[in-house]
């Protein structure tokens, strides 16, 4: 049983470690008297220098203890930061290739020839500066203000209580709608490049190039082995990480679509027809949007308006992914502003390449989709070398497809990474698996599954791709605008204070009113414009 002066003793504050140190030591103030767990026998310490020969509560021994005049801390390992691009141009390439994809190469040049060429493009450059451009740079502030991906950027920067971050499932299952039926359609690129290099295309016609995309369509097969090669590749990149994986192979798929890019517009715009198609497509005439009258007008701004928030692909946290990665030297104003460029100058090149081909050749422009899988193929095999031309343009399709590919399987992995702890190496295999298994329903919608139609809407695919471009790209979209913009969120101070660190071009702190108050209403317009014809069909007025 213990004593008064034992109890005093043990209840007193005693050191947590005692360390070794270089230091002078120091007596104790005054006796300690404990008794260790499982001894059951109270043990006596005194630090003095001349401490009497036995304790005068308990008559034991002193035993010697003495205390250090500095305790060190024990050595805590730091958490090791997030792992940032090893250079400028490598987050430039990769941020790039997520924006530009085959929506740039694809839907532009058809969109652009449906709404009169030129007059259409200058819209859609004003819609990209003040409608896309803003929602870009939401996102990669989120992700480089947190040091997180969508998965926790929304956790570290909202206020307590609030629930920003329930957003983040939002985005995941944007992303996996993407990967569903983006790399089924990848898959196409690679087996048209396989056919154009073989010889699939040549002496057939339009007719022939028509039954050949007919037959991989109704072959689920030859799409299933497509989109595995197409996944694989995806999850091999990202597990090699950041620098070894994602920041590599977009430095080289990006360098290899530019030098394609250049080859194939010197040989357009050297076609012996090629003016007249330079003429419709790079000089305005504003007359042909009104052509039919003002709803045609109204029409061509609507689809300017899409096409410039799509094309960046912002809302679903990709962007937010790669600002997590970002490097603060930079300011992400400037950087965004470069990235929306190199995406724009992709689309723009796209149609040197389609509409001097179009008009050499008397094909219509905006033809829509069908206008790469089906024309182009066979107006190539009325060039000279037609074979090795094909080839390269679908061979840069497919770089364009890959770089899309490659990010959004980063975005999805980060996401297992931050949220659950998974290693990148097992987030990449089940993700792999799940990716693959979730594009499936694409690939047989053409096929074994065809009877499948959704009213206003159409197919399996048709219908993925409007879950999630007129819904959840909207939806995430104006979830950044208001959490960068509103007290409740993070806040338009800390969202400054953020974008504007570094060198470069800064936010223009004026367009608080606009980013507040117009620019959600423009979201809100695109998405219940892209409602209106479903729900019109629906309703049998359309």
């Amino acid at each position: 049983m213990q004593t008064e002066t034992a109890k005093t003793a043990s209840a007193s504050p005693r050191p947590a470690l005692l360390l070794r140190s270089e230091s002078p030591t120091l007596p104790l103030p005054r006796p300690i008297c404990i008794t260790p767990p499982g001894t059951g026998a109270i043990q006596c310490y005194s630090g003095s220098t001349a401490p009497p020969a036995r304790c005068g509560a308990h008559g034991n021994g002193f035993r010697s203890m003495q205390m250090k005049s500095s305790i060190e801390a024990p050595a805590v390992s730091e958490k090791p930061s997030r792992e940032q691009f090893a250079s400028r141009v490598g987050f430039l390439f990769a941020a790039a290739g997520c924006a530009i994809g085959l929506g740039n190469i694809w839907r532009f040049p058809y969109i652009t020839g449906q709404y009169g060429g030129a007059a259409f493009v200058v819209i859609y450059l004003v819609f990209l500066l003040v409608f896309s451009l803003p929602i870009l740079i939401f996102e990669f502030t989120c992700g480089r203000g947190s040091h997180k991906g969508i998965a926790r950027s929304f956790d570290v920067l909202e206020p307590k209580g609030t629930k920003w971050h329930w957003a983040k499932w939002l985005g995941l299952v944007g992303s996996y709608l993407l990967m569903m039926f983006y790399a089924a359609v990848a898959g196409w690129m690679l087996d048209y490049t396989v056919k154009s290099a073989t010889g699939a295309f040549e002496d057939i016609g339009a007719d022939g190039v028509e039954a050949v995309f007919g037959t991989m369509l109704s072959n689920p097969g030859e799409m299933v082995v497509c989109l595995a090669v197409v996944v694989v590749f995806g999850a091999v990149v990202t597990s090699f990480g950041l620098q070894k994986g994602i920041e590599r192979v977009s430095k080289v798929l990006m360098s290899l679509l530019f030098v394609l890019l250049i080859v194939l517009c010197v040989r357009a715009v050297t076609l012996p027809g090629a003016s007249e198609g330079l003429s419709f497509y790079l000089m305005p005439d504003f007359g042909k949007l009104f052509a039919n009258g003002p709803e045609g007008f109204t029409d061509a701004v609507f689809a300017a308006m899409g096409q410039a928030f799509f094309t960046l692909g912002v809302g679903v946290g990709s962007m937010s992914v790669f600002g997590s990665y970002m490097s603060p030297e930079r300011s992400i104003t400037g950087e965004s502003v470069r990235i929306a460029g190199l995406d724009t100058l992709v689309a723009l090149m796209a149609g040197l390449i389609i509409f001097p081909t179009c008009f050499t050749f008397g094909v219509e422009p905006g033809s829509g989709p069908g206008l790469v899988f089906i024309t182009l193929p066979a107006v190539f095999q009325q060039m000279w070398m037609g074979r090795l031309w094909s080839t390269l343009f679908f061979l840069f399709m497919s770089f364009a497809a890959l770089s899309t590919i490659v990010t959004v399987f980063e975005n999805i992995m980060a996401f297992s990474i931050d949220q659950w702890g998974v290693s990148r190496k097992k987030a990449c295999a089940i993700n792999g698996v799940l990716i693959f298994a979730l594009g499936l329903p694409c690939i047989l919608g053409y096929n074994l599954w065809s009877a499948f139609q959704v009213p206003g809407i159409g197919d399996i695919q048709s219908l993925e791709d409007f879950i999630l471009s007129n819904n959840i790209l909207s939806i995430g979209a104006l979830v950044f605008l208001l959490f960068c913009t509103t007290k409740r969120g993070w806040g338009w101070k800390a969202f400054l204070a953020e974008v504007d660190k570094g060198d470069g071009m800064k936010f223009p702190a004026w367009a608080r009113v606009y980013v507040s108050y117009v620019l959600p209403v423009l979201i809100v317009i695109v998405w219940v414009g892209g409602w209106i014809p479903v729900i019109s069909t629906w309703l049998g007025v359309a």
